[in-house]
């Protein structure tokens, strides 16, 4: 049999690399989109993946990119942000326009391409596929000079809502994951006096195979995670 096939959107060297590298160890098959795949050559030659360079707020390069794909597709994430900041009446409109394209037509175009693959599947354990949002705090709470990135998180949110409303009863598990707090992505380190006061990539990833993993009669459409320390 062949084994099913994960799709992450916005790949890179966090979250992503993470989610990737779990994926393939529980033995999917992986596609890793990016605008320039450089940057995930290695995680590519780790994990076993085919990369391919996708715009993701551009509807012909998603419709291009699904159409190379060799399924059955049972997993399909969408990673991709933009943000925009600044005073409200000093934002560029281009700008603005560019950071809700990809952040929220991005995950539509996604979302709307990764169901109709997945309604023409058959069933495996009950569940046609997994199609899963990485979101903020933003979705939630929009915060003062950030109007462009609440608005795409919010849009992104909505209509995650939405689709799980509507995918869940036709057999797809649709979920939004709140990622409410700075990631301990490479790069970035953590204060020493505050232990594990940023969210561990691996950690989230183990939150989304279990997402993935979820029993169809407890299907979660929306999952917040913050380190212990986080006020909100």
């Amino acid at each position: 049999m062949t084994a099913p096939l994960a799709l992450i959107i916005g790949a890179g060297t966090g979250v992503s690399a993470s989610l990737a590298r779990k994926l393939h160890q529980s033995g999917y098959r992986l596609a890793l989109a990016a605008r320039t795949t450089d940057k995930i050559r290695d995680l590519a030659e780790e994990t076993g993946a085919q990369t391919f360079a996708c715009d993701g707020s551009d509807p012909a390069a998603v419709d291009a990119l699904f159409s190379e794909l060799d399924g059955p597709l049972r997993v399909a994430v969408y990673n991709p942000s933009a943000r925009q900041r600044g005073p409200l009446i000093e934002l560029d409109r281009a700008a603005v326009q560019n950071a809700i394209n990809v952040t929220a037509y991005g995950a539509f175009l996604m979302g709307q391409a990764a169901a109709k693959v997945m309604l023409g599947q058959e069933p495996e354990n009950g569940t046609k596929g997994t199609i899963l949002f990485t979101g903020a705090s933003a979705g939630v709470k929009g915060f003062p000079q950030s109007a462009p990135f609440a608005m795409g998180k919010f849009a992104q949110r909505g209509l995650a809502q939405s689709m799980s409303r509507e995918l869940h009863p036709q057999g797809i598990h649709v979920a939004w994951i709140n990622i409410d707090g700075a990631i301990r992505n490479p790069g970035r380190t953590e204060p020493a006096d505050r232990p594990d006061s940023m969210l561990d990539p691996d950690a989230i990833a183990d939150n989304y195979i279990n997402l993935i993993n979820q029993d169809r009669s407890t299907w979660s459409s929306e999952l917040e995670l913050r380190p212990w320390v986080e006020r909100f």
